[in-house]
């Protein structure tokens, strides 16, 4: 067997039971909560501890991969979050779970950001959108999957389960790697770690995403979640500065003059802050409004699974052939299309409907994500993927995190907030039809909102030319790029 299919089945693995734990104890998170007796503020920090976890530590562990070595930093990431799933199905407290699933993020962001180096690394350049996509679209399936996983689960055992079913793999993942991944990529020794960098940067992003969670479900006052917000981003700005002075930066912003890096990134973002918001509020919208269990509303999200699952390979390989713009765009626009539908819906809306949006949804998101991914891996040097593809991760992560927030904050504009605690933590299963309507209302609202974020990110997308592939081993920039 060719390495590449050897690097993308091992790799998947580890891509698929990082996604899987973003998202599967969102439909349990009421039944956690019942069992920790832990309130909002708590039980919501078990699932941003994963998501910040695995964000402020992306740069540094993208740097140490170009310095260590790809192959050693995954086996451990696989290590670490073999480690962190036992915890977590061990924690007999609120505070321990959310520690042990903070441990579970750092594993996570250590597989993922080398996995697309690793695969970078192993693919000729005319698979490389086949093969990323493939591997990237496990993670968006699993993320997903984590949803309908959760109510079967749910609806057979207890809650610890959802991260005993981690260990098995994870002992698999570790051996797995160990015997079959081999270090092909250039280490990059020559330039040191930048730490007066990472401070700069993991402060304030870890401000930053802590003031959004605060200000979206009400934990703190408007003004200390404002100040730390405030605060964060001019941390953020101070890194910019210094990085830009420094003859080895711990991100090298040279790699932003290359177009298919920096406009894919955007295009990502903007993508990404629909879509885990999204999600959250159709798992409520067909609990709360529809009354299904949290199985049934599990499984009512498939078809945007199988449609996702179908079209991403279809898109990476026809990515390899005609270029990632024209596919990333048109699935840009699917999608926007899909949120847009999804916000017309109401409480009469009948399942095949459903199921067709979901459906679209899946489409459209299958469409951008294979080729985005390929176009800004493929368009940076060698020595340097490891801490684009952390970066890359990096604004993936934070546009997931902010999506949550914004769609709770939206939400919670219109629904009381007695109410909107109650949906969190499982208090409250069912809505009076006052309350109702001001959930749909929200909830429209909101889609809404997530769905112009998607929209915006078509722009980049369509801008960002075509790609310059073969850069030199110590080349940041290409030579010339030409829009089309």
């Amino acid at each position: 067997m060719q390495y590449k299919w050897v690097a993308l089945t091992v790799t998947t693995v580890g891509t698929l039971m990082a996604g899987v734990d973003t998202r599967i104890v969102i439909i349990g998170m009421p039944t956690i909560a019942r069992e920790l007796n832990a309130n909002l503020q708590s039980i919501i920090w078990v699932t941003q501890a994963y998501i910040l976890a695995s964000t402020i530590g992306l740069l540094l562990i993208g740097r140490a991969t170009d310095i260590i070595g790809r192959v050693k930093i995954y086996n451990l990431g696989f290590i670490v979050f073999t480690v962190g799933s036992a915890f977590s199905a061990s924690s007999f407290s609120v505070q321990e779970l959310i520690a042990s699933r903070a441990v579970q993020g750092v594993g996570a962001a250590m597989i993922l950001t080398n996995s697309s180096a690793i695969l970078t690394d192993a693919s000729p350049e005319n698979e490389l959108g086949k093969i990323l996509g493939i591997n990237q679209i496990a993670f968006r399936v699993g993320s997903v999957m984590g949803l309908t996983l959760s109510g079967v689960i749910l609806a057979v055992t207890d809650w610890r389960a959802l991260f005993y079913i981690n260990i098995p793999i994870g002992i698999f993942g570790t051996v797995w790697a160990h015997l079959k991944l081999r270090e092909i990529g250039t280490r990059d020794i020559a330039r040191k770690m930048d730490w007066t960098g990472l401070g700069l940067f993991t402060s304030g992003l870890t401000l930053a995403m802590v003031a959004i969670t605060f200000l979206s479900y009400g934990i703190s006052g408007d003004g200390i979640g404002a100040l730390l917000l405030i605060t964060g981003f001019l941390l953020l700005l101070l890194f910019v500065r210094e990085e830009m002075r420094k003859k080895t930066p711990l991100l090298d912003l040279s790699l932003f003059k290359i177009r298919q890096f920096a406009a894919g990134n955007f295009a990502q973002m903007m993508n990404a802050l629909a879509w885990s918001g999204a999600i959250l509020l159709t798992s409520f919208y067909l609990q709360v409004v529809r009354g299904d269990s949290p199985l049934i509303a599990g499984l009512s999200i498939l078809p945007l699974d199988a449609a996702f699952v179908v079209i991403g390979p279809i898109s990476g390989k026809l990515s390899d052939k005609y270029g990632s713009r024209l596919l990333s765009t048109i699935g840009l626009a699917v999608s926007s299309t899909g949120f847009f539908i999804l916000s017309t819906i109401t409480s009469a809306t009948t399942y095949p409907v459903l199921a067709l949006v979901f459906a679209f949804l899946g489409i459209g998101n299958g469409m951008f994500v294979s080729p985005n991914i390929s176009a800004i891996m493929g368009s940076v040097p060698q020595n340097r993927r490891g801490i684009a593809s952390g970066f890359r991760q990096t604004t993936l992560n934070i546009g997931l995190t902010a999506s949550l927030g914004i769609a709770v904050l939206l939400l919670s504009l219109v629904v009381p907030y007695s109410t909107l605690t109650g949906l969190v933590t499982g208090t409250v299963t069912t809505l009076l039809p006052v309350a109702k309507a001001q959930f749909l209302n929200g909830f429209k609202t909101a889609v809404l909102v997530l769905a112009i974020l998607n929209t915006i990110g078509i722009v980049p997308s369509a801008l960002r030319g075509k790609p310059m592939h073969n850069l030199a081993e110590g080349e940041t920039t290409p030579p010339s790029e030409v829009a089309e």
